[in-house]
């Protein structure tokens, strides 16, 4: 009898033994929680983390693909700049060929306005010319392209405007007569070369320099 309580015993003990092993206590829950809950909260802070650079790296791309459009834009206009005078609501036509200070285009310093060739009219569908009266200037620090469908513009015809370029503070132009910069063209005279100082929000001052087909400097004879 004594043999078979003691069998029966250490069965009872291996039972119970095996009980608790199979379960949790309350302290290895919360450990478990807590070690969990860390995981978690390293794993969404990298996840944020991915998603805001990837969020900001696609608005910098798209920024970036901004600002080159209206340069490209710019140097397709500037690069063929025709000798040709601007009309304006039927006036007579203006002196010179670059002007920077008409009314009708622009607001001042801000601005640049010319004729250009190479419009393209294929199989002449559109009842206008190849040449077309272009223009650009800063409105509420936005980046403008002027133009219209026809060369000479009527009485009262509104100028068609494009936004190019937004978040613009300032923006100068500089002309390149074959010797030097300068502020300040001739009014018969179209320079060799154009170049655009913009100051923007985000990027601070940029400089692009184009090629224009101007007047080559005019050689000085030694006597």
């Amino acid at each position: 009898m004594n043999r078979v309580k003691s069998s029966q015993d250490i069965l009872c003990r291996l039972l119970r033994q095996n009980i608790r092993q199979q379960g949790f206590t309350l302290l290895e829950v919360l450990i478990a929680i807590a070690i969990f809950s860390l995981i978690s909260l390293a794993s969404f802070t990298i996840f944020n983390t991915v998603l805001t650079s990837s969020e900001h790296s696609q608005k910098r791309i798209e920024r970036l693909n901004e600002i080159q459009r209206a340069f490209l834009l710019m140097e397709r206009d500037f690069l063929q700049i025709s000798r040709r005078s601007v009309r304006v609501d039927g006036e007579k036509p203006l002196k010179g060929f670059i002007h920077t200070e008409q009314q009708n285009f622009s607001t001042g310093s801000q601005s640049i306005a010319f004729v250009r060739a190479g419009w393209r009219n294929p199989s002449l569908i559109m009842p206008r010319g190849d040449m077309q009266s272009v223009a650009y200037r800063v409105t509420d620090t936005t980046l403008e392209r002027l133009y219209f469908n026809f060369v000479d513009a009527v009485v009262g015809q509104e100028p068609k405007i494009r936004p190019l370029l937004t978040h613009v503070k300032n923006i100068e132009f500089e002309y390149f007569n074959g010797d030097k910069w300068q502020k300040n063209l001739a009014t018969d005279a179209i320079p060799m070369a154009i170049a655009i100082d913009i100051e923007l929000d985000d990027f601070g001052n940029i400089r692009r320099e184009f090629l224009v087909a101007g007047d080559p400097p005019k050689l000085k004879v030694k006597t």
